[in-house]
């Protein structure tokens, strides 16, 4: 097993999950099989718990697993299916130590942060090191491990420790250390300062680590004599040192770095058997049709956490790359829910113009997006919303959450159920429409909710109508895997009724008593669908969600001549997942045909 190792410095936030799956990206094009671990110092056991505003969107795997929101960059750029021990926080760590002094397995001794603590850190790495990840049975050739936070801060000594004794124990050739480092341009001449990251690698030599290669982010590409200034004083070769300046988009970073020999210095560094150039068409292709995309389509995002973009990461990533597929531009127009409420207070005139900016965001828009979310603030604007694309016709989708507030909003307006409402929100309500799940337990927080890959099969809607879903999921599709991350539930108990009044259930899980997904027919509305699932931890930057794919279909007047969509391949199909039809399109969305012309390449890859 061969081992690359990321870490950062100066300042959070500079790319470090983008840059280690762009490394692994150059190591698959090249025909190595990868994983990735992430590192989070925090005593957390995952991220479940945490608030959005606080860590970002919490991303949901295949087993159940809540981490950290890096772990979805992996999946989307590798093609990869992880699992939770692929998160190691010190909370786990701590708990493994802990749970092993208790049963008596350390014979007695002392339990010591050295070396129990980073022994543990080693032996965690190198066994989830060795899991096929890829869909195969065989183990990857190098894993990639991201450490969390800069250099420098106390949380992550344990873990910079156990990867340097790490190093020692698998051999030199083995393991190698890049570091992630921000290179700032500053007066009118536009001056390339390499101060910060001479004190970043300083840091990391303090702690034993002496980096083998920088990637230095900066706004510009580095200049030679930059390159010359930081390898004289970090004792990185020049050739080594790697730019990331800012590009169009992310998809250009994995270009950006072949183009500066980086598989070649993991290849050389770490001994690999790579005989030729990474085979990046497909990439490629995919940078261009973002840049080259004139049309765009508007899609108006209305949650509770808009204040920060992270905490929908995934849905805004699906969202991207449905819009690739369809050959646009993606603008999104971020909606307070709460501002679409009625202003309580009718002298308030700041909260009067949020509401009506919130408005006519949500009423300019070419589709509504409901996403999901826990609480109840909000929740009522977000029905009103629903209302409004149902009324108007607008391309709707309902994630989650969102779905339960289309249920609500059907029953309230359509179903003559003026008091539904969930048990979420108000257990009393006079129709509870959602309720909470039977063996969910209320009292524990962490791991309790009902999580991961699940089955559901798709059924034919109660008229003589083709269903939304199964036309966007593919001909022949009986049942999706798709990931689940909630506590409540369609009461099953008003399924009949709200179904008899047009809200047609089309997805149910195994015992056909969990309602999946909700749809609308066609002959009434052009496009309403909503999932309890989230669909957007299984989207691909080449293989976008089929729902997130279907709105932007919708909302680009593309839909009619698209469906059926392909069936869903599995992640090793580097394809885009474009219809044929899009061709047929290219007059109205010229980047439509790039997008399909590349997909023949694209499969190759």
């Amino acid at each position: 097993m061969k081992y690359v190792v990321v870490t950062g410095g100066v300042v959070s936030g500079l790319g470090k999950g983008i840059s280690i799956s762009s490394l692994g990206v150059l190591l698959r094009a090249c025909g190595l099989r990868v994983t990735s671990i992430k590192i989070d110092p925090y005593l957390n056991i995952d991220a479940g718990t945490m608030s959005p505003y606080e860590h970002g969107e919490v991303f949901v795997l295949d087993d159940g697993g809540e981490v950290d929101l890096d772990l979805g960059n992996y999946e989307r750029f590798l093609g990869v299916r992880l699992t939770r021990e692929h998160n190691i926080t010190t909370g786990k760590v701590y708990q493994h130590v802990i749970n092993s002094e208790r049963r008596g397995d350390y014979l007695g001794k002392t339990v010591q942060v050295i070396p129990h603590v980073t022994r543990c850190v080693q032996d965690w790495i190198e066994r989830v090191a060795q899991r096929p990840v890829d869909g195969s049975d065989l183990p990857p050739d190098v894993c990639l491990v991201e450490v969390g936070g800069t250099v420098g801060d106390i949380e992550s000594l344990v873990f910079l420790e156990g990867l340097r004794q790490l190093r020692s124990r698998v051999g030199a050739e083995n393991l190698m250390f890049f570091h992630v480092s921000l290179v700032p341009v500053l007066g009118a001449v536009g001056e390339q300062k390499t101060k910060p990251t001479q004190h970043s690698v300083k840091e990391l030599r303090s702690v034993g680590i002496t980096p083998d290669a920088l990637i230095c982010r900066s706004g510009q590409p580095l200049e030679h004599s930059t390159k010359e200034k930081l390898a004289l004083f970090t004792q990185v070769p020049t050739a080594n040192v790697l730019a990331v300046h800012d590009v169009s988009n992310i998809y250009h970073v994995p270009i950006i770095l072949a183009e500066q020999g980086a598989h070649s210095i993991i290849a050389t560094t770490l001994k690999l058997p790579v005989a030729a150039a990474p085979r990046l068409d497909a990439w490629r292709s995919l940078a261009a049709s973002v840049d080259d995309a004139t049309l765009t389509t508007r899609i108006a995002l209305v949650g509770k956490y808009t204040g920060l973009s992270d905490s929908y990461l995934s849905v805004l990533k699906a969202l991207k790359h449905a819009a690739i597929a369809c050959g646009r531009n993606l603008a999104v127009d971020w909606v307070e829910a709460e501002m679409l409420e009625p202003v309580p207070d009718a002298d308030d005139a700041a909260r009067a113009e949020r509401h009506d900016a919130a408005w006519a965001a949500v009423r300019g828009a070419d589709g509504i997006l409901v996403p999901g979310g826990f609480g109840d603030r909000g929740v009522q604007g977000k029905v009103l919303a629903i209302k409004h694309a149902r009324e108007t016709k607008t391309p709707f989708l309902g994630v989650c959450l969102g779905m339960q507030c289309a249920v609500i909003e059907h029953a309230r307006h359509v179903a003559g159920m003026p008091g539904a409402n969930s048990a979420e929100f108000d257990e009393a309500c006079e129709s509870p429409v959602v309720v909470f799940m039977p063996e969910v337990d209320p009292t524990t927080m962490g791991g309790t909710m009902r999580l991961g890959a699940r089955k559901t099969l798709l059924r034919s809607p109660p008229t003589s109508e083709p269903s939304l879903a199964q036309q966007l999921y593919g001909e022949g599709v009986t049942s999706v895997m798709e990931r689940h991350r909630h506590r409540y539930e369609v009461n099953p108990e008003v399924v009949e009724a709200l179904q008899a009044k047009g809200l047609h259930f089309v997805g149910v899980d195994e015992t056909s008593t969990r309602m999946e997904i909700v749809e609308r027919p066609r002959s009434e509305h052009p496009f309403f669908l909503g999932v309890q699932f989230h669909p957007e931890f299984l989207s691909r930057p080449m293989r976008p969600s089929p729902p997130f794919h279907g709105l932007l279909l919708a909302a680009s007047g593309q839909l009619d001549a698209a469906l059926p969509l392909r069936p869903v391949g599995d992640d090793s199909a580097w394809a885009f997942s474009a219809p044929a039809a899009a061709a047929a399109a290219a007059d109205a969305a010229p980047a439509a045909a790039a997008a399909a012309a590349a997909a023949s390449t694209a499969a190759a890859e």
